[in-house]
């Protein structure tokens, strides 16, 4: 996410599919919140804090591995958020299922989609209190799974993530509450494997 204005601010960048595109898995309600009200915010902290200093001709990688305190929170989440958004498309039955480079991946380090699948999850399901959990590109060429709290990612560390789940619980309470394991069951169904295929590039 490095779309900026005419003014050098940092954007909002679009969805790739409707607000209401990921329904009933991720609803229009939560969209809207999530990504029109939390997301934006994070995006108009991270401008505000960067405006007159060093960080503002920085790209957004740059500025999450350089910085600290409350610009790295707002920039990070900026790019978690964007991160996390531009990887999902709405549901198709037959598309459910890595195909491709990532497929050979997940295959190669976890040994079946199933298994990949199951360690995801429970990376997700128990992580402690408010973070994220990543699928990350190993200088070797392997997947590895890791958990990140509250506004941290890998790239802070030089990896590559190449997807993630927000497990805040503003990610998925209004849609099933405090149910986080549901949440990541229906994250399943909308994920966008071309997307995936493409940040292993």
């Amino acid at each position: 996410m490095n779309a900026r204005g005419e003014d050098k601010k940092f954007k909002l960048p679009p969805l790739p599919y409707k607000e209401n595109g990921l329904e009933p898995y991720i609803s229009e309600k939560t969209i809207q919140f999530h990504y029109g009200k939390h997301m934006a915010t994070y995006i108009n902290n991270m401008n505000n804090l960067i405006a007159g200093t060093e960080y503002e001709n920085m790209c957004l990688e740059g500025i999450v591995m350089k910085s600290e305190g409350g610009l790295f929170n707002n920039a990070a989440q900026s790019y978690n958020h964007a991160f996390y958004f531009e990887a999902f498309k709405p549901y198709d039955s037959a598309k459910v299922v890595p195909t491709g480079k990532i497929k050979e991946l997940i295959d190669k380090s976890f040994g079946s989609f199933e298994a990949f699948k199951e360690a995801f999850t429970k990376a997700a399901t128990t992580l402690f209190g408010s973070g994220w959990a990543w699928v990350i590109l190993t200088k070797e060429g392997k997947l590895e799974i890791e958990q990140t709290g509250n506004a941290d990612n890998p790239l802070k560390r030089g990896k590559k993530p190449i997807l993630t789940i927000d497990v805040w619980e503003h990610a998925y309470y209004l849609d099933t509450q405090n149910a986080r394991p549901k949440y990541i069951e229906n994250f399943w169904n909308i994920i966008d494997w071309n997307v995936v295929n493409q940040r292993l590039k």
